[in-house]
């Protein structure tokens, strides 16, 4: 079991991570421009991008991993560990903030996706079609 220095460390990896992600997912504006609401002083009402898979899948392995520290924690802990979960807290509420428009997001982007792949498809048909005419 990790001792409370590296329980530490490891959710300030963790925390670096989590909102190096959440930072990418928002668009990139200038501060100056809009009302500032999250910790990472980016607006919080901007439509995020869409998340990649690997942002997904690294978002999710941040959050299994800090989930099995957080089972291993134990009942005293110094400043610095208390210091680094409450920064984990605020990632989390940042992630849950953002979900429901990173869900629209993918939304969005999923019916674009089947434009796109209906265009396709009626472009080959038009274009058998074609070779079948002459």
């Amino acid at each position: 079991m990790p001792g409370l220095a590296d329980l530490a460390q490891n959710f300030h990896g963790t925390n670096a991570r989590l909102a190096g992600f959440l930072d990418s997912l928002l668009p990139d504006r200038d501060p100056s421009e809009l009302p500032l609401n999250l910790p990472s002083g980016k607006p919080s009402h901007l439509a995020p991008r869409a998340a990649t898979p690997q942002q997904m899948a690294g978002l999710l392995s941040e959050l299994m991993r800090a989930g099995q520290w957080l089972r291993s924690l134990p009942r005293e802990k110094d400043a610095t560990l208390e210091l680094e979960l409450s920064q984990y807290r605020r990632q989390v509420e940042r992630l849950r903030s953002l979900l429901p428009s990173i869900h629209q997001t993918l939304l969005r982007e999923r019916a674009r996706l089947e434009q796109e792949r209906v265009r396709v498809v009626s472009a080959g048909e038009w274009a058998r079609r074609s070779r079948q005419t002459l």
